[in-house]
């Protein structure tokens, strides 16, 4: 890659971490293209990218972000999943980690907000937003019914009594 090339990637990279809500290091060994291509598209897909990178190359890029603190994470076979969208990217990332023994999360961030592999683990398992909001207007529904419930309930017992007093009195 020449220089020019080069300073190209530095330069996007820098662009897209500026912008990013999240960056997830990891380390991939003998990963096919086939692999890598499916990663991308799925990352692709929550609005991020993951991008292989060298570590030099990847310092540089950090410079003036606020990941920046990660930069003693670049050592070996370092590729980057880069996204807006956090808890979606880092879905992507550990499911396919889960099944494939040839990329090992190591770290991220999260603003500068520093995590280790065992915390971005911890993050997969939180509810996506679009989840979030469907768990809300659930809980809200059910609220709504359960209301109308309670608010029924009182009439459904006035009318019992009347019925058992007026044939009571018969």
């Amino acid at each position: 890659m020449n220089r020019t090339k080069k300073s190209e990637l530095i330069k996007s990279t820098h662009s897209a971490l500026k912008c990013a809500d999240v960056l997830i290091i990891t380390h991939h060994a003998h990963l096919k293209v086939k692999e890598i291509d499916d990663l991308r598209s799925k990352i692709r897909s929550v609005g991020g990218y993951y991008k292989v990178i060298k570590n030099r190359l990847a310092r540089l890029a950090l410079l003036g972000t606020t990941y920046m603190n990660l930069s003693k994470f670049f050592i070996g076979p370092t590729s980057l999943t880069i996204s807006k969208n956090p808890i979606a990217a880092i879905k992507v990332i550990v499911e396919f980690a889960n099944k494939n023994d040839k990329i090992t999360i190591i770290a991220g961030g999260i603003g500068k907000q520093v995590l280790n592999a065992n915390e971005i683990y911890a993050l997969a398992k939180t509810p996506s937003i679009e989840e979030s909001r469907k768990n809300i207007v659930s809980i809200l529904q059910n609220v709504n019914r359960k209301t109308v419930t309670i608010i029924g309930a009182p009439a459904s017992k006035i009318t019992r009594v009347l019925r058992f007093h007026s044939t009571s009195d018969s």
